[in-house]
Order: C-alpha cells, then sequence, then structure tokens
C-alpha cells in the first residue's frame, strides 16, 4: 500500500503544527518574541525561577535546543539567569520585568490563533480534538521509556 500523506498521522500534524507556528509568529512578532520561544516562557511564567533542568524535563527538549533558546532569550532580555544557591552546577532561570509584562499579551494572541484555527469545530469536537492530541503526546512518550 502505497504512503499517501494526506491520511498520515504525522505529516498532517507537522504541517498543522507549522500553520500554528506562523500564526502566533505574527501574532508575537511585535512582543519581541519568537515562537520557539514560547513553550518556555509558557513555562517561566507558570513557575518562575526553574533551572535549565526543570526546563528541559518539563518541555520534552533537547539540553543543547534549550541553552540556544536561553541564550537567545537572555541576550534579548526575557531572562536572566543566576548561581544556584545549593547546586554549583546549575543556574536558576528568572523572566525579567519586559518578559512579564507581555505575559498577558501573548496569551491573547495564542488565543486568538487557537480560536481561528479551531473556528470549525463544535465545542464538544474542540475537547475530542484537544483529547486526542494528549493522548496521542502521551503515546509516544511513553513508546521512548
Amino acid at each position: 500500500m502505497p504512503f499517501d500523506h494526506t491520511t498520515s498521522a504525522g505529516y498532517l500534524t507537522n504541517h498543522m503544527a507549522r500553520l500554528f507556528f506562523e500564526e502566533l509568529r505574527k501574532g508575537i512578532d511585535y512582543l519581541g518574541i519568537v515562537p520557539g520561544q514560547f513553550p518556555t516562557l509558557l513555562a517561566l511564567w507558570e513557575r518562575d525561577g526553574q533551572t535549565q533542568r526543570e526546563l528541559v524535563d518539563k518541555l520534552d527538549i533537547e539540553q543543547a535546543t534549550m541553552a540556544n533558546t536561553l541564550n537567545r532569550m537572555e541576550r534579548d532580555g526575557l531572562i536572566t539567569r543566576a548561581d544556584h544557591p545549593t547546586d554549583k552546577r546549575a543556574r536558576i532561570v528568572r523572566l525579567t520585568d519586559n518578559a512579564k509584562k507581555i505575559r498577558d499579551e501573548a496569551y491573547a494572541a495564542a488565543s486568538t490563533v487557537n480560536d481561528m484555527a479551531l473556528a470549525n469545530l463544535s465545542s464538544k469536537e474542540r475537547e475530542q480534538f484537544i483529547d486526542y492530541m494528549q493522548r496521542t503526546i502521551s503515546a509516544i512518550q511513553q513508546s521512548r521509556q
């Protein structure tokens, strides 16, 4: 049976992610942030003062990717890093006042993209769609362990 990308979950997920990424980029560009920084900002807006290792684990990304993201965020004035009080190898990542100020606008931009993307789904279908995505992510994560 030949591969059909129009029915491939992986292909469609990747295509959808690229579309979400581009729409989010347009919505947050004026805030001085990019979509690649958004997950880290979300984690820090939820709980400021995490270590790089905690962020890597929470966001399920590679250490090198997180290091590059944090370097850019520090350069852009979104975070600061300080020595960990008890672990000499770790650094604490904290949001700057600028990053704290843009939180609500960034949330609004992401909500706008979500609403636009899911506009053709009923409330029930939206709930199901989110549930299916969460379960799919969980299955992939469990298969790695």
